[in-house]
């Protein structure tokens, strides 16, 4: 009786346990580089969210840009690409306010173009060496389309740097991504990532120097004696550009600054010419798995069979026969 009752017990267990296998943490999300070449073409969607999609475009120093514009709404939509460079308009700002701004600091020659419901445009602009590193907002002018997010960003990169990424920080206290792959074709490899904070909270976006080396949590003397490749502040709903030099592949680690944040878990870790760890499959869905459920019920057989074979062999008493007495 011992023994059935183990196995009964060792049967009611094992799927009560199982469900813990699945707590596990996945594997960090990957954002690759890509290449900007010198002259690059965008088809851009303006939409009744509304928004852009893409809302992030890059053209090399040197190089053209053609963006070709499609309204997929029911509602006129602008393109006007703000001259000023590395300035994020304020999206407080009530339209009249908007049209202060542009009224004093015209958009780029040819880039502002109204499109009405389903309509398409064009633009074309080239930007010199002289432009490498700015980063030019481009908004609706529609009433307070831009004040509901229909905005963007068009980043010039330094001619010696086709290589672009993107990262988002997060009010969770998480990059998303939290790992960037990069291949670079020679060294020092010049890199661009255009970061984001869509939260009411500030980040920065720090760079260590030193390869496969963990950021110690005490970083303030760290980063005096190890000066960081990139330091970029991010006020929130701020758009920046992270342009930096790596001299050699590894691992680079990647922290926010901001009190307590990194000792929260906001690090990442970038990969300049050696493979990212590789992303597993997700665990599975299943309430128990199934070879636990053939292991159940083979344990439930066995606890049976020996039910049987003892009460055949005298385990139980046999009932009385029909002569004798007392003794």
């Amino acid at each position: 009786m011992w023994i059935v009752a183990g196995l009964a017990l060792a049967t009611a267990l094992v799927p009560a346990n199982a469900g813990a296998l699945h707590f596990v943490r996945f594997a960090p999300t990957i954002g690759y580089a890509r290449t900007v070449s010198p002259d690059v073409t965008y088809a851009v969607n303006l939409t009744d969210a509304p928004s852009y999609a893409p809302r992030f475009l890059s053209v090399v120093a040197g190089g053209t840009v053609t963006i070709n514009l499609d309204n997929n709404g029911s509602y006129s939509h602008s393109f006007t690409l703000s001259s000023q460079a590395n300035t994020t308009l304020n999206t407080s700002w009530t339209p009249q306010e908007l049209d202060a701004n542009l009224s004093a600091h015209p958009p780029q020659v040819g880039a502002n173009v109204t499109l009405g419901a389903g309509g398409t445009g064009s633009i074309t602009l080239t930007y010199g060496a002289a432009d490498a590193g700015d980063s030019f907002e481009f908004v609706s002018i529609v009433p307070y389309q831009f004040q509901a997010g229909m905005w963007g960003f068009l980043n010039v990169t330094p001619n010696s740097a086709p290589l672009v990424l993107s990262d988002n920080v997060t009010d969770t206290l998480r990059f998303s991504p939290d790992v960037l792959s990069v291949e670079p074709h020679s060294y020092p490899a010049e890199l661009n990532v255009t970061l984001s904070n869509p939260g009411s909270v500030a980040h920065t976006f720090t760079v260590a120097s030193q390869t496969n080396v963990t950021v110690p949590t005490a970083f303030v003397p760290y980063f005096a004696v190890h000066p960081p490749l990139a330091n970029t502040n991010l006020t929130p709903g701020s758009v920046k550009y992270a342009n930096f030099s790596v001299p050699a592949p590894g691992v680079y680690m990647y922290i926010c600054e901001y009190t307590g944040h990194y000792v929260s878990g906001m690090y990442g870790f970038l990969y300049v010419g050696v493979p990212p760890p590789a992303v597993p499959a997700a665990p599975s869905t299943a309430i128990v798995d199934t070879w636990i459920l053939a292991g159940s019920g083979v344990l439930v057989g066995v606890g049976a069979i020996l039910v049987a074979i003892a009460s055949l062999s005298g385990r139980f008493p046999r009932p009385p026969g029909s002569r004798g007495g007392h003794p």
